[in-house]
């Protein structure tokens, strides 16, 4: 039995424990002496030192399910989530994640390709405007044309060129990989007005082929109908045909 200062007696440890609370550490002191045990000390902390529980108690829990509240109750009783920003949501980019990086310069691995007709003939490589001028090391038209028929391909984005004029002094610092290698430049009326007569001339000379060849089909089969019925308006030379009559039984 213990007696405190104030004369309170105490008839077990836990007792005791109960009225000091958490203002004493009991954990070294021996009930039955009254005194403080250093040995127990060392090995309660040996103890602590060697579970592997109270290890992991210092780690960080990184489970984000919202805990259960923990009441006298039966049923779970779910924790409701109070935040300060309530529309705070992660936004996330489709288009940029599937996006892959580009090499610097990729142009260059289309340079010495070109196109060539069912006769294994290499076509005649269009001549771009005078606005389009290429950058970088080593760029030429056919290059260029490439690279531009590529962005307008695999980019819903405009095609503007390099707008950075930076570029030109070292193109692989300030390089836009999103556009083409060429510098940038700006589409006028007087373009879209030239551009338009030379798609009406193309659809012109388009026509006249087509009506040519219609009327030169039709020629064709004109005579080949002439041939035919002339064929069947002549008569086979030769005696006709003897008609030898059925002999009845």
């Amino acid at each position: 039995m213990e007696r405190n200062p104030s004369g309170k007696k105490f008839r077990s440890k836990p007792q005791l424990a109960r009225y000091l609370g958490n203002t004493v550490d009991l954990s070294s002191f021996d009930f039955r002496t009254g005194k403080m045990m250093p040995s127990k000390l060392q090995k309660n902390k040996q103890r602590l030192r060697n579970d592997p529980l109270n290890q992991n108690k210092g780690k960080p829990d990184l489970n984000t399910t919202l805990p259960i509240r923990q009441t006298a109750s039966i049923f779970k009783q779910p924790v409701t989530k109070v935040t300060n920003h309530p529309s705070n949501k992660v936004k996330s980019d489709p288009q940029r994640m599937n996006e892959q990086p580009r090499q610097l310069f990729w142009e260059k691995r289309l340079q010495g390709l070109s196109a060539s007709d069912v006769t294994e003939q290499i076509i005649k490589t269009m001549e771009l405007p005078k606005g389009l001028q290429g950058v970088g090391p080593g760029s030429n038209d056919e290059t260029l044309l490439s690279a531009v028929a590529s962005a307008l391909h695999t980019s819903s984005a405009p095609i503007t060129g390099q707008v950075s004029a930076a570029v030109e002094k070292n193109p692989a610092v300030w390089l836009n990989t999103s556009q083409p290698l060429c510098k940038a430049f700006i589409v006028t009326d007087e373009d879209i007005r030239k551009q338009e007569e030379r798609v009406q001339q193309v659809r012109k000379k388009l026509e006249e082929a087509l009506m040519a060849d219609i009327l030169s089909r039709a020629a064709d089969t004109e005579e080949m109908d002439i041939e035919m019925d002339s064929g069947d308006e002549e008569e086979p030379e030769g005696d006709e045909p003897n008609h030898v009559a059925p002999v009845g039984c």
